[in-house]
């Protein structure tokens, strides 16, 4: 009996989760569901699923687009019919309320962290919106955070700029679950900026919380070495910024410019994660960060390098993922993207060149 009971808590536990994600209706775990209905034949459990999900009070102040919920009800129905259990007034209640809302072009998806809290953020329905893809979350902020919060003593006590924040995925996950001592979030986009700053006071971030942070527009082609200093990272982190061929010349430059260090300081750790679309536009990123670059009169000689911290094969395993439903460990990733993915320590070798 305690055996069957955890199942079902972790059922719920799970739809909660990806619910919560708007992870593809589709591919959440029906399987499990009807079992359970076959095994029961009662609406308790169809009572406790609405529970975790469109009745969550998290639903009531963070809600996933009313499309998806829609879609997920229409879904709930389909599979109590089938199983021949008693209609449930709440579940039909829940469908009429979306079926008659007015749809939005931005909603919210929660990420649950370790600890059991989410990070929610607001994010916009398209891909591509006033002329940016900075208002959605994408695959390899995702993978980022997960990696971090695996590895959060490297963050402990550390000041840490994010290049090309986006909506704030991997930053807040990093300020809520990574003890850094402040955090900078940096975006150039003025509506990037302006969503970026929005989910981080509704994740209970500023500047006068713990971790302190700010939020910057920071320019990689205009920012100075100076102006780069002067935010005293001594670590930085970026997911998903190599895209754009004509962005990587200006990211690597960058890159120079926060690893330029007297030799008495120590380099900032720098973490780079990509989901590799196209491996062109990859490969030429790498290429660059082989290559010396061409210093100021009196600056030192740079070599930039990069180490592989960890990769996802295209159509492979998810890494640390659960066998029946592919969802992460950290209950993060909500994507059904089989893309590779690879994340990369940048370092300055000085006069050295190591191919990684």
């Amino acid at each position: 009996m305690a055996h069957r009971l955890a199942e079902t808590a972790e059922i719920l536990k799970e739809f909660s989760v990806l619910f919560f994600a708007m992870r593809r209706v589709a591919a959440l775990p029906w399987t499990a569901v009807e079992e359970e209905l076959q095994n029961s034949r009662s609406p308790g459990f169809i009572s406790e699923l609405l529970a975790q999900t469109c009745l969550h009070p998290l639903c009531q102040k963070f809600p996933p687009s009313v499309r998806y919920r829609r879609l997920f009800l229409s879904e709930l129905i389909k599979r109590q019919e089938a199983a021949g259990c008693d209609p449930l007034d709440e579940l039909y209640d829940a469908l009429a309320e979306v079926v008659g809302a007015e749809e939005s072009s931005e909603s919210f998806r929660s990420y649950r962290l370790p600890c059991g809290a989410f990070v929610s953020l607001l994010e916009n329905a398209a891909l591509i919106s006033v002329g940016t893809t900075g208002l959605v979350t994408w695959e390899a902020a995702l993978y980022l955070a997960e990696w971090a919060l695996d590895h959060p003593q490297l963050f402990a006590g550390r000041t840490v700029l994010e290049l090309g924040s986006g909506v704030g995925m991997s930053g807040i996950s990093i300020c809520r679950s990574c003890s850094p001592r402040r955090f900078v979030f940096s975006d150039c986009h003025p509506a990037v900026l302006q969503k970026l700053r929005q989910n981080v006071r509704l994740n209970g971030l500023g500047s006068d919380s713990r971790p302190a942070v700010r939020v910057d527009q920071l320019d990689w082609t205009t920012a100075t070495g100076e102006e780069l200093r002067a935010i005293g990272a001594d670590a930085v982190v970026a997911a998903d910024v190599v895209f754009d061929p004509d962005l990587t010349g200006s990211l690597v430059q960058l890159l120079s410019k926060l690893l330029q260090r007297p030799s008495t300081e120590a380099q900032p750790l720098v973490l780079i994660c990509s989901t590799i679309r196209n491996p062109q536009t990859y490969g030429g990123f790498k290429l660059q960060l082989g290559k010396p670059l061409c210093p100021a009169r009196g600056a030192m000689k740079l070599t930039v390098t990069s180490r592989r911290v960890f990769v996802h094969r295209k159509g492979g395993p998810r890494p640390r993922g659960d066998e029946r439903t592919g969802a992460s460990r950290l209950s993060l990733r909500q994507s059904d993207s089989h893309r590779a993915a690879e994340g990369l320590q940048v370092t300055n070798k000085g006069f050295l060149h190591k191919h990684v």
